[in-house]
């Protein structure tokens, strides 16, 4: 009987996709070592392997293969060219309409992207949206990476300098560093839980260095955690409020998400509303002094404006990085058992949504392309093919 790597994997050699997939431990950065959810992923490819097999014999894969799937990997497994081509930095600055056109959905349409039923399908999409854009517009031939936040927390002193991960040291090809110590910024609130304390940054990335030149326009909206932040003219945050890019890389933000929370959150959840409470930090674990769950922290790792407002944090391109890290370990977790899991639909309230295929995901002017909220669980061929794409 052909085996799935015959089937699947052996016409793979043929793409850049599936030879991604295929050679994927030599794709890594030798810099840092596969940590514990590197392994758990590393261990869950014959499980992807076997669940899109059956998909192909059944008809229902929507032509999406391991031949043919997108490849998201982390930032620091990318080849310096590749970094460099990311198109953010270079290509949508000269195009923040658009750009901003995400910035503006998301901030326009916070209540519902942020609720449990959509926190992740939504997300998933919009990311989708993203990535197209950056492909068909844009001129970017790769895919969103994701950060893998334990390499950064162990990359980052306490006071947000000294970063050598290659998302942050600040040379060409990274992502840009933090901001200037801005005395003023005292840190940020995460809702009922402690204050995650400033990192040492707070102001305008430092001129010369990637990003500094990167125009914020939109929000702020809330900000209450800062207060030298401009006043927007327009209540919601729409109109235009151009300044600088603001950062604090943050520690004690980032060890809020290191490899031994992700672990946690994979072999700990074996229900849905288990892995979004865990994720979100609801309610904070006892005797951590993280506390901040996986989602908050991720986004504080680079807060302040527009990172720390929730509403307008896609306005900082780590936002990308970010979600896609996220919507890595839901996949992750989806793969475990993805007859099960690949349905899973979380509480919201004292409730559960009955049918979640008569939920729509619409992102409005970002894509004529909806998908219903369960379509956009399924990251191998789901949403009529619009979704092919697996995580190294």
């Amino acid at each position: 009987m052909p085996s799935v790597w015959s089937t699947l994997v052996l016409p793979a050699l043929f793409t850049l996709s599936g030879l991604v997939w295929l050679t994927a431990n030599s794709q890594r950065n030798p810099y840092y070592v596969l940590d514990v959810v590197d392994e758990i992923e590393l261990a869950t490819r014959p499980k992807v392997e076997a669940y899109l097999a059956k998909k192909v014999a059944a008809g229902t894969n929507n032509n999406c293969t391991l031949a043919n799937a997108r490849v998201r990997r982390e930032w620091a497994d990318l080849t310096v060219t590749e970094r460099e081509e990311y198109a953010p930095k270079d290509k949508f600055p000269d195009a923040l309409t658009r750009y901003y056109d995400f910035v503006t959905y998301h901030m326009t349409h916070a209540s519902e992207l942020h609720d449990n039923y959509h926190l992740f399908p939504a997300h998933k999409h919009f990311l989708w949206a993203f990535e197209e854009a950056l492909r068909n517009e844009c001129g970017y031939k790769g895919t969103q990476p994701y950060m893998n936040y334990d390499g950064i927390a162990k990359d980052l002193v306490a006071d947000g300098t000294g970063a050598t991960s290659l998302h942050f040291n600040e040379n060409s090809s990274c992502i840009g560093g933090t901001g200037l110590n801005d005395p003023n910024y005292k840190g940020v609130g995460a809702g009922n839980r402690v204050t995650i304390p400033a990192g040492g940054g707070g102001g305008c990335i430092v001129k010369g260095h990637p990003f500094s030149d990167f125009v914020v326009s939109l929000g702020p909206t809330t900000m209450a955690s800062y207060r030298g932040i401009q006043k927007n003219p327009k209540p919601d945050g729409t109109g235009e409020n151009k300044r600088c890019l603001r950062r604090d890389l943050n520690k004690a933000a980032a060890l809020g998400a290191t490899a031994a929370h992700a672990y946690r959150l994979m072999t700990e959840s074996d229900t849905i509303d288990k892995f979004y409470n865990i994720l979100l930090g609801t309610p904070p674990p006892k005797n951590d002094p993280y506390p901040w769950g996986i989602h908050t922290a991720g986004h504080y790792i680079n807060a302040v404006d527009p990172g720390g407002d929730a509403a307008t944090s896609p306005g900082d391109p780590v936002f990308h990085f970010h979600h896609a890290a996220l919507d890595r370990l839901w996949w992750m977790w989806q793969m475990q058992d993805p007859d099960k899991r690949l349905n899973a639909v979380p509480m919201y309230g004292l409730v559960r949504v009955t049918d979640p295929n008569q939920m729509m995901v619409d992102l409005k002017w970002l894509t004529p392309v909806t998908s219903s909220l369960m379509e956009s669980h399924e990251p191998l061929g789901g949403n009529k093919g619009h979704y092919c794409y697996v995580y190294i």
